[in-house]
Protein backbone atom coordinates (compact mmCIF):
# COMPACT_ATOMS: atom_id res chain seq x y z
CA UNK A 1 0.00 0.00 0.00
CA UNK A 2 1.15 3.53 -1.38
CA UNK A 3 0.09 5.48 1.98
CA UNK A 4 -3.55 5.78 4.09
CA UNK A 5 -6.34 4.65 2.38
CA UNK A 6 -4.35 3.24 -0.64
CA UNK A 7 -6.31 -0.11 -0.65
CA UNK A 8 -9.78 2.00 -0.98
CA UNK A 9 -9.15 4.34 -3.16
CA UNK A 10 -7.94 4.33 -7.29
CA UNK A 11 -5.13 7.31 -7.37
CA UNK A 12 -4.03 8.17 -11.65
CA UNK A 13 -0.83 8.50 -10.00
CA UNK A 14 -0.64 5.02 -8.23
CA UNK A 15 -1.91 3.94 -12.21
CA UNK A 16 0.81 5.78 -13.93
CA UNK A 17 3.52 4.23 -11.38
CA UNK A 18 2.47 0.44 -12.68
CA UNK A 19 4.02 0.81 -16.03
CA UNK A 20 7.62 -0.10 -14.47
CA UNK A 21 5.94 -3.00 -12.18
CA UNK A 22 4.55 -4.55 -15.55
CA UNK A 23 8.00 -4.98 -17.23
CA UNK A 24 8.65 -8.50 -18.30
CA UNK A 25 4.86 -9.10 -17.92
CA UNK A 26 3.87 -11.40 -20.44
CA UNK A 27 0.62 -11.99 -22.09
CA UNK A 28 0.55 -14.42 -23.95
CA UNK A 29 -2.80 -14.93 -25.32
CA UNK A 30 -1.97 -17.54 -28.10
CA UNK A 31 0.83 -15.68 -29.27
CA UNK A 32 3.56 -16.46 -31.50
CA UNK A 33 6.85 -14.31 -31.55
CA UNK A 34 8.23 -12.88 -34.52
CA UNK A 35 10.65 -9.94 -33.45
CA UNK A 36 11.18 -7.81 -30.77
CA UNK A 37 9.84 -4.89 -32.89
CA UNK A 38 6.44 -3.84 -31.70
CA UNK A 39 3.73 -5.44 -33.36
CA UNK A 40 6.43 -8.14 -34.50
CA UNK A 41 4.40 -11.81 -33.91
CA UNK A 42 1.32 -13.70 -35.31
CA UNK A 43 -2.10 -12.30 -32.95
CA UNK A 44 -4.99 -15.01 -33.08
CA UNK A 45 -7.16 -13.51 -36.12
CA UNK A 46 -10.27 -15.11 -36.37
CA UNK A 47 -10.39 -15.25 -39.66
CA UNK A 48 -9.06 -15.96 -43.40
CA UNK A 49 -5.21 -15.16 -43.48
CA UNK A 50 -2.30 -16.68 -44.47
CA UNK A 51 -1.23 -19.56 -41.89
CA UNK A 52 -3.52 -22.36 -40.83
CA UNK A 53 -3.82 -22.79 -36.75
CA UNK A 54 -6.50 -25.23 -36.13
CA UNK A 55 -10.00 -26.66 -36.94
CA UNK A 56 -12.73 -26.25 -34.40
CA UNK A 57 -16.41 -26.97 -34.51
CA UNK A 58 -18.28 -24.28 -36.64
CA UNK A 59 -19.85 -21.71 -34.61
CA UNK A 60 -22.94 -19.57 -35.95
CA UNK A 61 -21.63 -16.07 -37.54
CA UNK A 62 -18.09 -18.25 -38.93
CA UNK A 63 -17.53 -17.74 -42.69
CA UNK A 64 -18.86 -21.07 -44.32
CA UNK A 65 -16.27 -20.68 -46.94
CA UNK A 66 -13.60 -22.17 -43.98
CA UNK A 67 -15.53 -25.15 -42.83
CA UNK A 68 -13.07 -28.30 -42.71
CA UNK A 69 -15.21 -30.54 -45.10
CA UNK A 70 -12.24 -33.23 -44.28
CA UNK A 71 -12.40 -32.95 -41.22
CA UNK A 72 -16.07 -32.36 -40.97
CA UNK A 73 -16.51 -35.82 -42.44
CA UNK A 74 -14.25 -37.55 -39.96
CA UNK A 75 -15.87 -36.56 -37.36
CA UNK A 76 -19.26 -36.17 -38.07
CA UNK A 77 -19.77 -32.84 -36.89
CA UNK A 78 -19.15 -29.39 -38.80
CA UNK A 79 -15.68 -27.65 -38.54
CA UNK A 80 -13.87 -24.49 -39.59
CA UNK A 81 -10.65 -23.93 -40.22
CA UNK A 82 -8.81 -20.82 -38.06
CA UNK A 83 -6.15 -19.41 -39.61
CA UNK A 84 -3.38 -16.71 -38.18
CA UNK A 85 -2.15 -14.07 -40.22
CA UNK A 86 0.59 -11.52 -38.67
CA UNK A 87 -1.61 -7.98 -37.61
CA UNK A 88 -1.57 -5.74 -34.99
CA UNK A 89 -3.81 -7.03 -32.13
CA UNK A 90 -5.92 -4.82 -29.94
CA UNK A 91 -6.31 -5.14 -26.36
CA UNK A 92 -9.65 -4.54 -24.81
CA UNK A 93 -9.62 -3.94 -20.95
CA UNK A 94 -13.28 -3.80 -18.86
CA UNK A 95 -12.92 -2.53 -15.49
CA UNK A 96 -16.29 -3.16 -13.79
CA UNK A 97 -15.93 -0.59 -11.01
CA UNK A 98 -19.87 -1.25 -9.70
CA UNK A 99 -20.68 -0.22 -5.81
CA UNK A 100 -20.64 -4.02 -4.99
CA UNK A 101 -16.70 -3.95 -5.53
CA UNK A 102 -16.69 -1.71 -3.16
CA UNK A 103 -15.62 -4.07 -0.16
CA UNK A 104 -12.14 -5.38 0.98
CA UNK A 105 -11.60 -6.91 4.22
CA UNK A 106 -7.98 -6.72 4.38
CA UNK A 107 -5.35 -4.62 1.91
CA UNK A 108 -7.02 -3.58 -0.48
CA UNK A 109 -11.15 -3.45 -1.89
CA UNK A 110 -12.24 -5.25 -5.17
CA UNK A 111 -12.39 -2.10 -7.57
CA UNK A 112 -8.68 -1.06 -6.12
CA UNK A 113 -7.57 -4.59 -7.10
CA UNK A 114 -9.50 -4.79 -10.19
CA UNK A 115 -8.17 -1.30 -11.46
CA UNK A 116 -4.66 -2.06 -10.36
CA UNK A 117 -4.61 -5.30 -12.67
CA UNK A 118 -6.25 -3.71 -15.22
CA UNK A 119 -3.55 -1.02 -15.58
CA UNK A 120 -0.85 -3.48 -15.13
CA UNK A 121 -2.39 -5.44 -18.64
CA UNK A 122 -2.59 -2.09 -20.35
CA UNK A 123 1.11 -1.28 -19.76
CA UNK A 124 2.20 -4.92 -20.60
CA UNK A 125 -0.09 -4.42 -23.84
CA UNK A 126 1.62 -0.93 -24.61
CA UNK A 127 5.11 -2.20 -23.97
CA UNK A 128 4.15 -4.89 -26.62
CA UNK A 129 3.08 -2.36 -29.31
CA UNK A 130 -0.97 -3.80 -28.79
CA UNK A 131 -3.37 -0.66 -29.39
CA UNK A 132 -5.05 -0.86 -26.18
CA UNK A 133 -8.78 0.21 -25.41
CA UNK A 134 -11.71 -0.93 -23.51
CA UNK A 135 -14.42 -0.27 -21.26
CA UNK A 136 -15.13 0.96 -17.57
CA UNK A 137 -17.90 0.89 -15.61
CA UNK A 138 -19.15 2.38 -12.70
CA UNK A 139 -22.70 3.66 -10.70
CA UNK A 140 -22.80 6.57 -13.12
CA UNK A 141 -22.36 4.64 -16.41
CA UNK A 142 -20.01 3.23 -18.32
CA UNK A 143 -17.04 5.35 -20.67
CA UNK A 144 -15.36 3.23 -23.96
CA UNK A 145 -12.44 4.13 -25.19
CA UNK A 146 -11.52 2.64 -28.84
CA UNK A 147 -8.08 0.85 -29.36
CA UNK A 148 -5.42 3.41 -29.73
CA UNK A 149 -1.53 3.02 -30.21
CA UNK A 150 1.49 3.67 -27.33
CA UNK A 151 -0.13 4.70 -24.59
CA UNK A 152 -3.35 7.16 -25.44
CA UNK A 153 -6.12 4.40 -24.98
CA UNK A 154 -4.91 3.27 -21.81
CA UNK A 155 -4.56 6.58 -20.40
CA UNK A 156 -8.46 7.46 -21.19
CA UNK A 157 -9.18 4.46 -19.50
CA UNK A 158 -6.80 5.19 -16.12
CA UNK A 159 -8.54 8.63 -15.59
CA UNK A 160 -12.23 7.38 -16.59
CA UNK A 161 -11.17 4.15 -13.83
CA UNK A 162 -10.44 7.17 -11.14
CA UNK A 163 -13.19 9.40 -12.10
CA UNK A 164 -15.86 5.97 -12.05
CA UNK A 165 -14.99 4.54 -8.93
CA UNK A 166 -17.13 3.67 -6.46
CA UNK A 167 -17.25 5.73 -3.45
CA UNK A 168 -19.72 3.57 -1.18
CA UNK A 169 -21.04 0.19 -0.82
CA UNK A 170 -24.24 -1.20 -2.54
CA UNK A 171 -26.03 -3.78 -2.85
CA UNK A 172 -25.77 -5.84 -6.31
CA UNK A 173 -28.19 -5.16 -9.46
CA UNK A 174 -28.66 -8.77 -11.36
CA UNK A 175 -27.73 -7.61 -15.34
CA UNK A 176 -26.49 -4.71 -14.05
CA UNK A 177 -23.29 -5.12 -16.34
CA UNK A 178 -25.17 -6.52 -18.97
CA UNK A 179 -25.49 -3.27 -21.41
CA UNK A 180 -21.60 -3.07 -20.78
CA UNK A 181 -20.74 -6.19 -22.21
CA UNK A 182 -23.01 -5.38 -25.27
CA UNK A 183 -21.08 -2.35 -26.06
CA UNK A 184 -17.65 -4.17 -25.20
CA UNK A 185 -18.83 -6.76 -27.82
CA UNK A 186 -19.30 -4.30 -30.10
CA UNK A 187 -16.06 -2.30 -29.75
CA UNK A 188 -14.02 -5.43 -30.66
CA UNK A 189 -12.55 -6.63 -33.54
CA UNK A 190 -11.34 -10.28 -34.59
CA UNK A 191 -8.37 -10.86 -33.27
CA UNK A 192 -8.80 -9.27 -30.54
CA UNK A 193 -7.47 -9.99 -26.70
CA UNK A 194 -10.48 -9.15 -24.51
CA UNK A 195 -9.95 -9.29 -20.45
CA UNK A 196 -12.77 -8.65 -18.25
CA UNK A 197 -11.95 -8.21 -14.60
CA UNK A 198 -15.20 -8.09 -12.12
CA UNK A 199 -16.66 -10.02 -9.41
CA UNK A 200 -19.58 -11.07 -11.65
CA UNK A 201 -22.41 -10.73 -9.27
CA UNK A 202 -24.02 -8.20 -11.91
CA UNK A 203 -23.76 -10.88 -14.90
CA UNK A 204 -27.11 -11.98 -16.20
CA UNK A 205 -28.51 -13.45 -18.88
CA UNK A 206 -28.10 -11.42 -21.58
CA UNK A 207 -24.67 -10.53 -20.50
CA UNK A 208 -23.77 -14.84 -20.88
CA UNK A 209 -24.96 -14.23 -24.65
CA UNK A 210 -22.50 -11.11 -25.49
CA UNK A 211 -19.39 -12.95 -23.86
CA UNK A 212 -20.56 -15.71 -26.23
CA UNK A 213 -20.50 -13.80 -28.80
CA UNK A 214 -16.84 -11.97 -27.82
CA UNK A 215 -15.24 -15.59 -27.94
CA UNK A 216 -16.16 -16.36 -31.24
CA UNK A 217 -13.39 -14.35 -32.55
CA UNK A 218 -11.38 -13.21 -29.71
CA UNK A 219 -9.47 -14.56 -26.76
CA UNK A 220 -11.20 -13.63 -23.53
CA UNK A 221 -10.01 -13.75 -20.20
CA UNK A 222 -12.58 -13.36 -17.60
CA UNK A 223 -10.66 -12.72 -13.89
CA UNK A 224 -13.22 -12.83 -11.09
CA UNK A 225 -12.28 -10.70 -8.54
CA UNK A 226 -13.16 -11.58 -5.37
CA UNK A 227 -12.41 -11.15 -1.24
CA UNK A 228 -11.59 -13.65 1.07
CA UNK A 229 -14.20 -12.66 3.28
CA UNK A 230 -16.44 -13.77 0.25
CA UNK A 231 -15.58 -16.90 0.24
CA UNK A 232 -15.50 -18.18 3.87
CA UNK A 233 -17.00 -16.61 7.08
CA UNK A 234 -15.36 -15.29 9.51
CA UNK A 235 -14.44 -17.58 13.07
CA UNK A 236 -17.66 -18.73 14.53
CA UNK A 237 -19.09 -15.96 16.50
CA UNK A 238 -21.30 -13.35 16.22
CA UNK A 239 -20.52 -9.98 14.10
CA UNK A 240 -22.67 -7.05 13.20
CA UNK A 241 -22.70 -6.12 9.57
CA UNK A 242 -23.38 -3.32 7.34
CA UNK A 243 -23.67 -1.66 3.50
CA UNK A 244 -23.72 1.90 4.47
CA UNK A 245 -27.39 1.68 4.46
CA UNK A 246 -28.62 -0.86 6.56
CA UNK A 247 -27.22 -3.21 8.86
CA UNK A 248 -27.80 -6.89 10.17
CA UNK A 249 -26.50 -9.25 12.69
CA UNK A 250 -24.96 -12.66 12.45
CA UNK A 251 -24.04 -15.45 13.83
CA UNK A 252 -21.45 -17.70 12.28
CA UNK A 253 -21.27 -20.11 14.99
CA UNK A 254 -24.99 -20.93 14.09
CA UNK A 255 -25.52 -25.09 12.37
CA UNK A 256 -25.37 -24.58 8.85
CA UNK A 257 -24.39 -20.74 8.66
CA UNK A 258 -20.82 -21.75 7.83
CA UNK A 259 -21.67 -24.00 4.92
CA UNK A 260 -24.14 -22.07 3.44
CA UNK A 261 -21.73 -19.29 3.14
CA UNK A 262 -19.17 -21.17 1.34
CA UNK A 263 -21.69 -23.01 -0.96
CA UNK A 264 -22.54 -19.43 -2.22
CA UNK A 265 -19.28 -18.48 -2.94
CA UNK A 266 -18.62 -21.91 -4.50
CA UNK A 267 -22.26 -21.50 -6.59
CA UNK A 268 -21.28 -18.49 -7.88
CA UNK A 269 -17.67 -19.35 -8.79
CA UNK A 270 -18.73 -22.58 -10.49
CA UNK A 271 -20.87 -20.28 -12.43
CA UNK A 272 -18.09 -18.02 -13.90
CA UNK A 273 -16.28 -21.50 -14.62
CA UNK A 274 -19.07 -22.78 -16.53
CA UNK A 275 -19.42 -20.24 -18.58
CA UNK A 276 -15.28 -19.99 -19.14
CA UNK A 277 -15.81 -24.08 -20.36
CA UNK A 278 -18.65 -23.65 -22.43
CA UNK A 279 -17.84 -20.95 -24.39
CA UNK A 280 -13.78 -21.35 -24.49
CA UNK A 281 -13.11 -18.46 -22.38
CA UNK A 282 -9.53 -17.98 -19.98
CA UNK A 283 -10.71 -18.05 -16.13
CA UNK A 284 -8.59 -15.84 -13.99
CA UNK A 285 -9.09 -15.47 -10.42
CA UNK A 286 -7.60 -13.30 -7.56
CA UNK A 287 -8.63 -12.42 -3.92
CA UNK A 288 -7.84 -8.79 -1.99
CA UNK A 289 -5.05 -9.81 -0.49
CA UNK A 290 -3.04 -11.00 -3.28
CA UNK A 291 -0.48 -8.05 -4.89
CA UNK A 292 -2.40 -7.70 -8.42
CA UNK A 293 1.08 -8.08 -9.79
CA UNK A 294 1.53 -11.49 -8.94
CA UNK A 295 -2.54 -12.56 -9.10
CA UNK A 296 -1.87 -11.61 -12.56
CA UNK A 297 1.43 -13.08 -13.94
CA UNK A 298 -0.15 -16.51 -12.13
CA UNK A 299 -3.27 -16.21 -13.96
CA UNK A 300 -1.51 -15.17 -17.53
CA UNK A 301 1.10 -17.72 -17.09
CA UNK A 302 -1.74 -20.60 -16.64
CA UNK A 303 -3.42 -18.90 -19.44
CA UNK A 304 0.01 -19.41 -21.88
CA UNK A 305 0.24 -22.82 -20.82
CA UNK A 306 -3.42 -23.73 -22.17
CA UNK A 307 -2.68 -21.95 -25.31
CA UNK A 308 0.12 -24.05 -25.88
Amino acid sequence: MNGPGAGERLALRDLLRLRAAAHGLELGARRLALSAQAGGYRSAWRGRGLEFDEARPYQPGDDVRSIDWRVTARRGRVHTKVFREERERPVLLMSDLHPGMYFGSRVQFKSVLAGRMTALMGWAAVRAGDRVGGLVRGAAGHREVSPMAREQGLLRLLRHMEDLQPTAPGAPRPGGMDPALARLARLARPGSLVAVFSDFLELGGAGERHLAALARHNDVILCLVHDRLEAAPPPPGAYELGDGSQRLRLNTGRPGVAEAWRDRFEAHRARVRGLCRRYRLHFMQADTHQAPLDALRHGLARHAGEAA
